[in-house]
């Protein structure tokens, strides 16, 4: 079984693609995460490779599944019916694990067999089949998909104030790099703000509060 596996990334478009060959994703706002179970053994990569599996141990071992499996999703928290990054820090930051929330959306590698080179509809077919196999229940959700025209995803995304959405080509392998075979198309809102405050950590600044 691999170690980390650097992840694949999605390019930035302005407009989402459509046709039989893409599915689309709502796109989490929160931390990508790579779990790898092998037995009892649970690891929790972050997307730069640290192992965090103690601060998402709720996740990692609700990821209740007899042999090997390497996993790629999105840790969030939900506030308000959307995930929210800030949420999920203050989370983090307390060491609270209550509120975390896993959405798987790819499996790169099962039982000894790397999928890295299946189709990506191929390997979230296998993805649904392993968690609805194995009965897993919150905090492991299945990232569910959208087939077709990615911009009415989007428009709905819009509208829910969501982060955007992640199209992806169906037939394509799973390559670490930053590849066109995933776009992300974000709802991009401006509006201006006041700052009235902010939080510092050791790298400078971690965020800014905002009057509106």
């Amino acid at each position: 079984m691999p170690g980390f596996i650097s992840p694949q990334l999605a390019t930035l478009k302005l407009k989402a693609p459509s046709g039989a060959q893409w599915i689309h994703e709502v796109k989490y706002d929160g931390y990508r995460i790579q779990l790898h179970i092998d037995g009892d053994s649970r690891k929790a990569f972050t997307r730069n490779g640290h192992n965090w599996v103690d601060k998402f141990s709720v996740i990692a071992g609700a990821f209740d599944i007899e042999g090997q499996a390497i996993v790629d999703g999105e840790v969030v928290v939900i506030h308000e019916e959307r995930t929210n990054f800030s949420e999920l820090q203050a989370d983090l930051g307390r060491g609270d694990q209550d509120r975390l929330v896993f959405f798987a959306f790819d499996l790169l590698w099962l039982d000894g067999v790397d999928l890295r080179k299946h189709a990506q509809l191929a390997r979230k077919e296998l993805l649904k089949q392993l968690i609805d196999e194995s009965r897993l229940e919150a905090p492991i959700f299945y990232s569910e998909h959208h087939e077709g025209d990615g911009q009415a995803l989007f428009e709905a995304a819009s509208k829910l104030n969501y982060e955007g959405i992640v199209s992806k080509r169906v037939d394509a392998p799973y390559r670490s790099d930053r590849v066109e075979a995933w776009q992300k198309i974000k709802t991009v809102q401006r509006e201006k703000f006041p700052v009235v405050g902010f939080v510092k950590d050791p790298s400078g600044v971690a965020a800014l509060y905002l009057g509106k």
